[in-house]
């Protein structure tokens, strides 16, 4: 059978040319996307006695069985027929004959296309609020074991203040709060209907377009039918979404690499989320968290990859716009695998908290404290802080840490220390005592856990 498009042309496609456009390789993904959209277009040519009612019925009952034929891989796609919609429609019309090609009518591959990511989109973008709030539900569940957990808290890698282990972790579940709402927004802009629009410039049949919107569950119909061919922000916002949350789910597994090491020891993962060496017997590597770690690259060239391909794209379609699936596909395959995997790696994973405890005990981080301790006596800040920096030194000189300072020796530094200043230091003090709103507090990290909860009840 030669092309559906055929008529015009006098020779055969070179094969060279039909493997190098063809896009059915990677856009039968969209298969049931492509017969939704039909089903909701052939459903609105009979209402509108654009084609008989019984032509619809017809094609609409060739659609289901295709529709069957695909969910039980049964359906083999050709190169040839190039692309996912030249295929369905093939096989239409081989199933019902010559009625088949109505299906076509008032409708182009260009708006049909746009349609079928739209639906794909906001089905996997739906999805993917779940799989986020799997991650946040485990984070939160180890914060609550974890709130009096004290662990040292760090700035440029470098031990800064100690911090509940909870009060990190909630780190981490606002950052996929965030994203979480960022996908919920971008709802609005997936869920706008182009079908209809044709291949550019409308169609001269008397549509419905808001008759397909109401079938497909499409909030917003283009105004604009060369915007509503052209238009790829949709995705583009997507791949944005994705490479932030690979962003955040990348800097948690960095710390899953650094608290899992032999000179860290702060977290075990779970055997199930580690491999081993082929010649070390001794090695658990955390080969998960690297992954997520180093898949993240792949999202920032998809989203990169569309960029360049829309930024010297006249109006209206161009076949660049071939190039934008499966980018698109990859990162929704990335993120689906990483939060899948990283929602029980948190679970799973045992912190060890004695080891957390004597980081804390065996650094400086309490600092700070003693600082504020001497403005609190009257002494300005500068100068308070001036007093600690030499503080420290001298006991690093020493071979000591702060609390293992007499008072004799905090009194050759300032005049202002007593003996309360062992009670200053304690690490559960220093956690204890930064009580404002979002702080590290034990009552702040309940609060902060709460309010977290109430974010996933929702």
């Amino acid at each position: 059978m030669s092309k559906l498009w055929g008529g015009r042309f006098t020779k055969e496609t070179n094969k060279l040319v039909e493997e190098f456009t063809a896009s059915i390789p990677f856009d039968q993904k969209l298969a049931l996307e492509d017969i939704a959209g039909s089903m909701a277009h052939v459903q609105m040519l009979g209402e509108c006695g654009i084609i008989p009612a019984e032509d619809a019925d017809t094609i609409k009952q060739g659609l289901l069985s295709i529709k069957q034929m695909v969910e039980n891989g049964e359906v083999q796609f050709l190169v040839e027929d190039e692309d996912i919609h030249m295929n369905i429609e093939k096989l239409l019309i081989e199933k019902i004959g010559p009625v088949g090609g109505k299906l076509h009518t008032g409708r182009s591959r260009n708006d049909q296309v746009a349609t079928d990511m739209h639906l794909y989109l906001r089905t996997k973008t739906t999805e993917l609020i779940t799989l986020v709030e799997n991650v946040q539900q485990a984070l939160v569940e180890q914060a609550k074991v974890h709130v009096e957990t004290l662990i040292p808290g760090y700035t440029h890698l470098q031990r800064a203040q100690p911090v509940s282990f909870a009060h990190h972790l909630m780190a981490y579940f606002w950052m996929f709060e965030r994203d979480k709402e960022r996908l919920i927004d971008s709802l609005k802009r997936i869920n706008w209907l182009p079908l209809g629009s044709g291949a550019l410039a409308g169609t001269t049949f008397p549509i419905n377009r808001e008759k397909v919107a109401d079938l497909l569950g499409f909030e917003t119909i283009y105004p604009n039918s060369m915007d509503a061919v052209s238009d790829r922000d949709f995705i583009l916002e997507f791949l944005s979404i994705g490479s932030i949350i690979m962003t955040h789910i990348s800097r948690f597994s960095e710390e899953l690499v650094i608290w899992s090491s032999q000179e860290f020891q702060f977290v075990e993962l779970d055997d199930s989320f580690c491999t081993g060496s082929s010649i070390m017997p001794q090695k658990k590597n955390p080969d998960v968290p690297e992954l997520l770690r180093g898949k993240t690259g792949r999202t920032y060239g998809n989203l990169i990859g569309l960029l360049t391909v829309l930024k010297g794209l006249p109006l209206a379609y161009n076949k660049d716009l071939q190039e934008d699936k499966e980018g698109m596909f990859d990162t929704v395959e990335t993120l689906e695998g990483s939060l899948k995997l990283l929602a029980p790696m948190i679970e799973t994973m045992t912190v060890n908290k004695d080891v957390m405890r004597k980081a804390i005990n065996n650094d400086f981080s309490n600092a700070t404290d003693i600082a504020d301790y001497l403005v609190r006596k009257g002494l300005p800040f500068r100068e308070a802080h001036e007093v600690i920096g030499k503080t420290v030194l001298y006991a690093i000189q020493q071979g000591k840490f702060l609390l293992d300072l007499t008072i004799e020796e905090y009194l050759e530094f300032s005049p202002l220390f007593e003996e309360d200043i062992y009670t200053v230091l304690a690490p559960e003090n220093v956690v204890a005592v930064r009580n404002s709103f979002g702080g590290t507090a034990p009552e702040q990290v309940l609060g902060q856990i709460k309010l977290a909860e109430g974010k996933l009840q929702k």
